[in-house]
């Protein structure tokens, strides 16, 4: 199967997002990729990045989404599309499964939120796996990916043979200029990728905004551990591997006794 990350330029409005969705969603597809996920709260913007408030008014949000199921059937290409997403009870942060026929499979909530993220979010409070084209695989957001890792356990212990962690971290305005994937000295985030893949041995595809001073690069990790491709930092584009869910075992997770942990 193909995968493909997308790392787009942080958007400030509805049509500049969808303007760069439309874009690597065709990158995507003239490589053969069969889905490609996009970085956190892409639809309207991560909060504090320069979109209106307005962006976030429920019925742009969902021709929004309309949108995107109309760019996956015409490219024939499954698209997971962070956005926010109202709840009766506050403002939810959740990526939509969009099939390659432009059907809402169903959408995964970011349920460990960050403290600097309480007063923006409320907490969704249920986990899924979703399957295309025969493989399964689940959906964890920022930071649930970073720090809580049995969030990507979870569903490796379901057969999911690649978890896609959309997230966002960087700055246009201030920062380091990181330059080598994975080096030593860069912030823990990229070795956390590298850690949910080979703990679960699985796949493990991490989406970023292409920012000026990112905090990681995008990338696809291997079932052992290993970045098999990631992308140039600050650089807009897409990336797209071939996986091989038969490597993706879920050995090392099914392997977890639960029962000393009751």
């Amino acid at each position: 199967m193909k995968v493909a990350i997308a790392s787009p330029p942080i958007p400030t409005s509805i049509s500049e997002g969808l303007f760069w969705l439309e874009k690597l969603v065709k990158d995507a597809a003239a490589q053969q990729a069969e889905i490609i996920c996009f970085p956190e709260s892409y639809i309207p913007g991560y909060p504090g990045m320069g979109f209106e408030e307005d962006q976030r008014e429920p019925a742009k949000l969902q021709a929004a989404l309309d949108s995107v199921c109309k760019i996956a059937a015409e490219n024939s290409i499954a698209i997971i599309v962070p956005m926010d997403w109202h709840h009766p009870d506050g403002l939810l942060n959740i990526a939509h499964v969009v099939s390659a026929t432009g059907e809402v499979l169903g959408y995964q909530t970011k349920n460990q939120l960050d403290p600097s993220e309480d007063n923006i979010w409320i907490p969704g409070t249920e986990r899924n796996v979703f399957e295309v084209n025969g493989v399964k695989f689940g959906i964890v957001i920022c930071h649930e990916g970073f720090r809580y890792p049995e969030t990507v356990r979870w569903a490796a212990r379901r057969d999911a043979k690649i978890v896609f962690h959309p997230h966002f971290g960087g700055s246009n305005t201030s920062g380091v200029q990181l330059t080598e994937w994975g080096n030593k000295d860069n912030p823990y985030y990229e070795k956390a990728m590298m850690m949910r893949a080979l703990e679960n041995t699985i796949y493990f595809g991490s989406s970023n905004y292409a920012s000026t001073y990112p905090d990681s690069g995008s990338a696809i990790i291997g079932p052992d551990g290993r970045c098999i491709i990631h992308e140039t930092y600050g650089k807009s584009g897409v990336i797209v591997a071939d996986i091989d869910p038969d490597l993706a075992t879920g050995l090392l997770a099914k392997r977890l006794k639960n029962e000393l942990y009751k």
